[in-house]
């Protein structure tokens, strides 16, 4: 026959364009030595474009459909249901027609048959298009089975494919639609196969639903089905559900729903050996298909009948590892406040600043805490109470620790060198020599990377790295991080135990020197200051869409003072931008507009000198609040000792607290220049056609890169394939803990007295605040006027230039010193952090109210 319909058995593996993702599995099902699929054709995708591709309407109304947004819902309808009907009014081209009879003389015509779409689009690795398209059940006899095929081909222009196609960047002309004809099993019993635990995502505990007669029940939701979970071939755990409905297949075709009777509502749909004998089924194709796998099945007497088997796309990937150990990872984004996926080189330049013992999955780092399990509770958790409670979850059940040797002990997060803290607290100038080293350092790279070119730069920057390092692990600089956070852990204890004073330490670290993240959000005011004055340049800005504006600007009235005001801060800052550990992000020295709008925010809603009157502010408040507790400590009894220690605290929290956000400066500042002198290279490899883009070297790693300058060599496939794989990663939501089974372990918050309406999180900057939520994901989309509470899924040190116009924090990620934490205190701003699913639970504009001190939000 013709390559217009196929058998199951004729298909090849590469005839995806041809059959669609669901037909191609099925053709590959029907070869696996055991496995039993009802006998089937599909007719190809040339079939679909024969019978439309000459229709110079269908080709306008695609062509109308393509130049639409999701946004455009209505016209959407309008023009798929055009399209719809256009395919059901066109002519099934003779020899398709042909072909079918031929295969149902083949198969019997008298049989009932399922008819179902499979478009190119389906099915796929990283997009399932899960019941996107039509199917037809019970189908019997030539005519009625070739009007279902012009129904599966309309189908493809359902409201809901056609959107689905636009949210996951599928061009609606690329995508063509081939349908399968089935015989079909009127089974007792059906459902569906998870080879990896669609709830945990454990790969190695395996889930199935089941209910009476047709899956269609399951599917259409009108019957909850039994729900067995397997584990290393036993049955782990079993929920029997009432099952008061079937949908049976009818004699003249069709299907329809029937009672079951009461006396079997609540009987198992399979016995345990049938449960297990299916569990092997799924495990032998998921084997056969390199991926865990959802299945559909039907049970005919005693026969397991495979319908259909599509890899499971939501799972997270399980980080790579080369050994059969068990393993738990704990998420690096989580800590760094940085959640998005990185590109090859960023993971790469992550990869070859760090000590610890890293992974990566789904374009997401992971740190390797199995070793020390109870080690990292006992730090992490101080920071993230979900971390330390799924850690805690993992210390329970015992199958992940490793003995650790009884002579190591746990590192407390406070000092125990009680010669390094006072040699620290006694040398009143370690923050700035500190910082004065790291700037010399940085200088001195400046001037000798001019000099590299060609593997001579990747041999320079791998030994500078070396140099990143030793600043970075400094003990010095370690210690005095360490010494911050022991003063604000002391105060807080302390504080709290002698006067009932929650969480004093962050009124105290109010304004603090030698925070250059803080200073940054303040800077930005100043430039405002600058600009304000000039209505030109002001007029000038609200309209830019260009990085190249800043030449522009001298032309205006005040355009050279601001000009110079805005490269002044981008000589300081320009290296930083939200996502910033990953260095293939766009600095805002390369995407100055990024600040723009952050500029005319300030000058619209803040007064000249608003950057020195909020620290000045925040100064006196912290003074205020040293002072009361002085006083309030005198009175107590041993008060005078009391308070000379807490003095003594206060001083050395504010002398080093603002010191924890210089280290990621210094290391940021490198990763820039590292790329300025990288993406030199990349302009040659362009001129010299080796990659196409600039861009492009950001999908290899340091040592590929490294490769392809030394030999002016790529198979431009690798990019092709990491471009795809970063944008399915884009949209996986990384856990905080995974272990080598790719179980997703959650933790939860364990408080109680709190409003029955509380959205939980973790307390990390004191005071209640009330205002407008302001949902942001991209922080170039920001719109904030003054008095907004930012809800967001994480906030780097490249959001802080927003943080001068808010009033209140709450984001899905971080912990007690993650960046978003520490600068909200040093502004003084109400945070929440850790909240799950924050920008899903509260919608953007809702008024609500923040309780950093207790760390719960309420809609209000």
């Amino acid at each position: 026959m013709s390559s217009l319909v196929l058998g199951f058995q004729e298909m090849e593996k590469t005839q995806l364009l041809l059959v669609g993702g669901k037909g191609l599995n099925l053709g590959k099902l029907s070869k696996i030595q055991g496995i039993q699929v009802p006998e089937g054709f599909c007719i190809t995708t040339l079939g679909y474009q024969k019978a439309i591709d000459q229709n110079e309407t269908f080709q306008a109304l695609l062509e109308q459909l393509t130049m639409l947004k999701v946004e455009n819902r209505d016209q959407i309808s309008v023009i798929s249901r055009k399209i719809q009907q256009l395919i059901m009014d066109v002519e099934i081209p003779s020899n398709v027609e042909k072909a079918v009879a031929h295969y149902l003389s083949q198969y019997g015509s008298e049989h009932a048959y399922a008819v179902r779409s499979s478009a190119t689009a389906e099915d796929l690795p990283h997009a399932s298009f899960a019941g996107q398209q039509d199917t037809f059940l019970n189908i019997i006899g030539l005519e009625p089975i070739l009007q279902h095929i012009s129904k599966c081909w309309a189908s493809l222009f359902t409201d809901r494919a056609v959107i689905y196609r636009m949210q996951n960047g599928f061009d609606h002309r690329q995508v063509y639609i081939s349908v399968i004809v089935q015989k079909m099993v009127f089974p007792q019993a059906s459902g569906v196969l998870f080879t990896a635990d669609p709830i945990t995502s454990n790969r190695k505990l395996l889930s199935i639903d089941a209910s009476f007669g047709l899956g269609e029940a399951l599917v259409s939701g009108i019957v909850s089905p039994d729900c067995y979970k397997v584990r290393e071939d036993k049955i782990v755990d079993k929920r029997i559900a009432t099952k008061k409905l079937a949908i049976y297949g009818r004699k003249e075709g069709g299907i329809e729903k029937q009672e079951i009777n009461p006396n079997l509502q609540k009987t198992q749909t399979l016995t345990d050996q049938q449960i297990l004998q299916l569990a092997r089924i799924g495990r032998q194709i998921e084997a056969y298909f390199s991926s865990p796998q959802d299945i559909e099945w039907c049970l005919v007497d005693d026969t397991f009948y495979i319908v259909q088997s599509r890899p499971i796309t939501t799972l997270f990937p399980i980080p790579e590892v080369n050994d059969q150990e068990n393993h738990v990872y704990v998420s690096v984004g989580h800590q760094q406040m940085m959640t998005d996926p990185m590109k090859p080189l960023g993971l790469a330049f992550y990869l070859l600043t760090t000590p610890a013992p890293m992974r990566t999955a789904g374009g997401r780092l992971f740190v390797d805490v199995t070793p020390m399990l109870e080690m990292v509770v006992n730090t992490l958790g101080h920071f993230d109470p979900l971390i330390k409670d799924a850690l805690q979850t993992v210390i329970e059940r015992g199958d992940f620790i490793k003995s650790v040797p009884n002579d190591v002990k746990a590192p407390s997060p406070s000092i125990n060198n009680s010669n390094m803290l006072a040699e620290i607290e006694n040398n009143p100038t370690i923050v700035s020599d500190l910082i004065m080293r790291s700037q010399t350092s940085i200088e001195e790279l400046k001037q000798n990377i001019q000099t590299k070119s060609g593997p001579d730069l990747f041999d320079f920057i791998l030994e500078d790295l070396q140099q990143l390092k030793k600043i970075l692990f400094d003990p010095q600089s370690s210690a005095v991080i360490m010494a911050a956070q022991h003063a604000s852990g002391w105060i807080n204890e302390k504080m709290n135990e002698w006067l009932g004073d929650k969480n004093a330490a962050d009124t105290l670290s109010l304004s603090v020197p030698n925070n250059i993240t803080s200073e940054m959000g303040l800077a930005l005011l100043d430039v405002a200051d600058v600009i304000r004055p000039y209505p030109e340049v002001v007029h000038y800005l609200q309209q830019v869409k260009d990085d190249d504006f800043l030449d522009e600007l001298v032309k205006l009235d005040g355009g050279k003072e601001a000009q110079e005001a805005i490269i002044s801060y981008l000589n300081k800052y320009g290296m930083r931008c939200a996502g910033e550990i990953d260095i293939a992000k766009a600095r805002w020295s390369e995407k100055p507009t990024t600040l723009v709008p952050l500029i005319l925010g300030n000058i619209k809603e803040f007064e000249p000198n608003a950057g020195k009157r909020k620290f000045e502010q925040g100064l006196q408040k912290a003074l205020k609040k040293e002072q009361e507790l002085v006083d309030r400590l005198k009175q107590l009894p041993d008060g005078e000792q009391k308070a000379t220690e807490t003095k003594r605290m206060i001083r050395q929290l504010r002398n080093f607290i603002g010191y924890r956000e210089y280290p990621k400066y210094g290391m940021i500042n490198r990763y820039f220049i590292y790329k300025q002198a990288l993406l030199k290279q990349a302009e040659q490899l362009v001129q010299t056609g080796v990659i196409h883009e600039i861009e492009d070297i950001y999908y290899l790693s340091f040592e590929e890169l490294h490769e392809v300058v030394r030999t002016n060599k790529l198979d431009y496939e690798i990019i092709s394939k990491r471009k795809d794989e970063y944008k399915f990663y884009e949209k996986l939501t990384p856990p905080r803990v995974i272990t080598s089974d790719g179980e997703i372990i959650t933790g939860q918050y364990k408080r109680e007295n709190l409003p029955s309406q509380a959205i939980l999180g973790l307390p990390v900057s004191s005071g209640v605040i009330e205002g407008r939520a302001r949902v942001i994901l991209r922080m170039e989309e920001a719109d904030i006027e003054d008095g907004d509470i930012l809800v967001t899924s994480f906030t780097d040190p490249g959001w802080t230039p927003l943080f001068v116009s808010i009033k209140g924090l709450v984001t899905e990620v971080g912990g007690l010193m993650t960046h978003g934490a520490v600068i909200a205190r040093e502004y003084g701003l109400p945070a929440v952090v850790g909240v799950e699913n924050a920008t899903k639970l509260i919608k953007d504009g809702q008024r609500i109210r923040v309780h950093g001190t207790d760390g719960y939000i309420e809609i209000v």
